[in-house]
């Protein structure tokens, strides 16, 4: 790390630290809402979820920051409200309950005691989807809760068609436990797997992976143990892996890559200069270089990944530019783009750009006059200027 990098990662830890993670929001209890009258919901989400977290006490909840030996199983049921807003997850102010008419909220939750259960309510919500998975898998940070509203805001806003299913490991959802956070995520590797292969036999004829921050941890270190297993049973239905702002090593990404191997399925990384979640997490890690903020985006490439470097766009309401993946509109309605088509882009610098610019204009002015996209393929790098003059 430069010196000036040093010192402005220096100027920028305290406060970082205070405000980082991936999720927010002022209450851990899932089912915390007054009643809803129906004219007031803008959607409802099925979201399946496997976790690797404790059942909670307090059973409203539901799971807590603790870890499980276990794998446990859950659908929940998320509301929208009519008034929300692309990117945003509306809560309520902290010590308020969640009103389904201005904030997201849980309508019901079902727990499945056995694995058998999760998988044949899977499969026949698969069948629905024409055998289409996303499989989510959040950050450092993070309570349940805001885990499965997240991952409700990315499903609505993409617009996306399959079957969503959050991976939802022990987070205690606290700024001070960092080293706690990425144990836990470490943890989760089997359970990743052992959903990954639930969702193939229930019937998963693609599956997509979305992982942001710490979550893409779990999921590196998962597709590498099962290369070493050398069953390639889910291996055939990965569909693309989106990396979103990875807080890991840049070396120790480079060594899980290799030994993946050859990659059949696309890995994107996204990416952004401007993380200060990740700014932090560099300087706790000793100064080594996070790969959601690295500076040379031909580096990762060369790797046979394709990245996409956001520095450039604003991120929504997120002070630290830690989630722009999710919070700035076009993004979120790009990454729906990727995930519903029917074939794999095959990363023509024409066919990405019309698909930006498409989305761009939908949106409007959200975007702002000097927003650009940066894309480095293993081939080429293409740089979309949005909103203003290519």
């Amino acid at each position: 790390m430069s010196r000036a990098r040093h010192l402005a990662a220096a100027a920028v830890l305290a406060p970082a630290l205070a405000l980082s993670g991936c999720a927010g929001g002022p209450t851990t209890r899932l089912l915390d809402a007054v009643a809803a009258e129906p004219q007031e919901i803008l959607a409802t989400h099925r979201i399946f979820v496997a976790t690797t977290r404790a059942t909670a006490d307090d059973r409203k909840e539901v799971f807590s920051g603790e870890r499980s030996v276990d794998v446990n199983y859950a659908r929940v049921d998320v509301t929208l409200p009519k008034v929300h807003e692309p990117g945003k997850v509306e809560h309520p102010r902290a010590g308020a309950r969640r009103d389904p008419a201005r904030h997201f909220a849980a309508g019901e939750v079902a727990l499945y005691p056995a694995r058998e259960g999760f998988r044949r309510a899977l499969g026949e919500s698969l069948k629905r989807t024409r055998g289409r998975a996303l499989v989510f898998i959040h950050g450092y940070r993070t309570p349940f809760d805001n885990s499965v509203y997240r991952a409700a805001q990315i499903v609505h806003d993409s617009g996306y068609h399959g079957t969503p299913v959050l991976i939802s490991w022990a987070s205690t959802g606290r700024t001070v436990d960092y080293i706690y956070d990425n144990n836990s995520a470490t943890v989760a590797r089997d359970g990743l797997e052992d959903t990954l292969r639930q969702l193939r036999a229930a019937g998963a004829t693609r599956i997509d992976i979305v992982a942001h921050s710490m979550g893409n941890w779990l999921t590196m270190e998962t597709l590498r143990q099962m290369a070493l297993s050398g069953n390639r049973d889910v291996h055939d239905s990965l569909g693309d892996v989106i990396l979103a702002s990875p807080d890991i090593d840049v070396d120790v990404f480079k060594s899980q890559l290799r030994r993946i191997g050859k990659i059949d399925w696309p890995i994107f990384v996204i990416l952004s200069r401007d993380d200060r979640a990740l700014l932090a997490s560099s300087i706790i890690a000793g100064n080594r270089p996070r790969v959601g903020d690295y500076g040379n985006d031909a580096d990762l490439a060369s790797l046979g990944i394709t990245v996409v470097d956001i520095s450039g766009i604003s991120s929504g309401g997120d002070r630290l530019n830690h989630a722009k993946f999710a919070e700035n509109p076009l993004m979120v309605q790009l990454l729906g783009s990727r995930l519903n088509e029917d074939q794999m882009l095959d990363g023509n610098s024409d066919d990405i750009t019309r698909r930006i610019d498409g989305l761009a204009q939908g949106l409007g002015q959200t975007l702002g006059s000097a927003a650009e996209i940066i894309v480095t393929t293993p081939f080429e790098v293409i740089n979309i200027a949005v909103g203003g003059r290519r």
